[in-house]
């Protein structure tokens, strides 16, 4: 392949692996991101509807020998307990950590028109993502805060208390409790294959759900 068709077969590869969006999605996204590119001459369509598919039967295949619970499923339910637990938990925040923090303030606003105010939130955004589906040293890291606080004893609190529950979870965690710090959930493998009937994981109605139950 050429630099660009590398380029292009990467981001199929991740949009494909990170499993958040349907076969159709991603070949409206690739090719955009062809045109954009100005790759049109190089790259055709059908080549990157070729790759796409392969790809998808590739996860396909391997699916079927993922050990069960994978690690994305015990992150599922680390997040819902923690949402349960009154600690805003969010899949995907955006593509940066500012990403992430803003989206985080955004579910808090939501919560205090229901007058309920979140303990803390936690969150890894499309990046991290990234990096839990390469196929060397996979990991995730977690970013964690409090909105509207300004302690750092609270901050660690907060970060606590998602350690405990990925750790109940089977998830391993490094965290040196220290508030600037992100906690790592090392040898993190994502596994996700799309199913339109699999719950949207970006959609934070859920996440709201969960959190007001637990008030209620």
């Amino acid at each position: 392949m050429t630099e660009n068709q590398e380029f292009i077969n990467e981001s199929i590869y991740d949009q494909v692996r990170m499993g958040f969006l349907s076969f159709e999605e991603i070949k409206e996204n690739i090719i955009e991101e062809i045109e954009d590119n100005g790759f049109e001459e190089e790259i055709s369509k059908d080549w990157a509807i070729e790759k796409i598919e392969n790809e998808f039967k590739s996860l396909t295949e391997e699916s079927k020998n993922w050990k069960k619970p994978t690690d994305t499923e015990k992150l599922v339910k680390a997040f819902d307990e923690l949402c349960k637990n009154n600690i805003i938990a969010l899949h995907k925040a955006g593509y940066t950590s500012g990403d992430g923090h803003n989206e985080a303030v955004e579910v808090e606003r939501s919560l205090r028109k229901q007058n309920v105010i979140s303990d803390g939130y936690c969150f890894y955004h499309e990046q991290d993502l990234a990096r839990a589906i390469q196929k060397e040293n996979p990991s995730l890291y977690i970013a964690f805060q409090k909105v509207d606080n300004e302690s750092d004893e609270v901050t660690i609190a907060v970060g606590k208390q998602i350690v405990a529950t990925l750790n109940e979870n089977g998830l391993e965690t490094e965290w040196e409790e220290v508030p600037n710090k992100r906690i790592l959930i090392p040898n993190f493998k994502w596994q996700l294959l799309y199913d339109e009937n699999n719950r949207d994981l970006e959609d934070y109605e859920k996440t709201l759900e969960l959190l007001i139950q637990a008030k209620n």
